[in-house]
């Protein structure tokens, strides 16, 4: 069965951080770029965060969004089939449901979200005190 699935969400105070995990299930993440994207309520859903297929030696992790640009970093484990979202001083704009998206093209450059091949169910993140 092919499936992404996101874990590590949570309710957090603002200036507390979290770490997201997607991890895929009944396919390599290897060859293939991965996004991340939340969907605020009311909102529609962005892309904050994309990283590239591992076999890429130039620049490989991309932000999309410059409030989180300083705040969040994204990294991959391909030993455990894995792409992660560290984030870290978090506000309570941040408050939305996370996603990652799974692309076949190696490279970033994807945004819009019928360009993924594989979605998420999504986590819930909450900054609230």
């Amino acid at each position: 069965q092919v499936q992404l699935v996101e874990s590590g969400g949570g309710l957090v105070q603002p200036g507390g951080s979290l770490r997201l995990s997607c991890t895929a299930s009944g396919f390599s993440l290897d060859y293939m770029s991965i996004g991340w994207f939340r969907q605020a309520p009311g909102k529609e859903r962005e892309q904050i965060s994309c990283i590239s297929s591992s076999d890429r030696s130039s620049d490989r992790s991309t932000f999309n969004t410059d409030s989180v640009k300083y705040r969040f970093t994204i990294a991959r484990d391909n030993a455990k089939n894995s792409v992660y979202l560290q984030m870290n001083s978090l506000e309570p704009e941040d408050t939305a449901v996370y996603y990652c998206a799974a692309d076949a093209v190696p490279d970033c450059g994807a945004t819009r979200i019928d360009e993924y091949d594989h979605w998420g169910q999504g986590t819930q993140v909450t900054v609230s005190s």
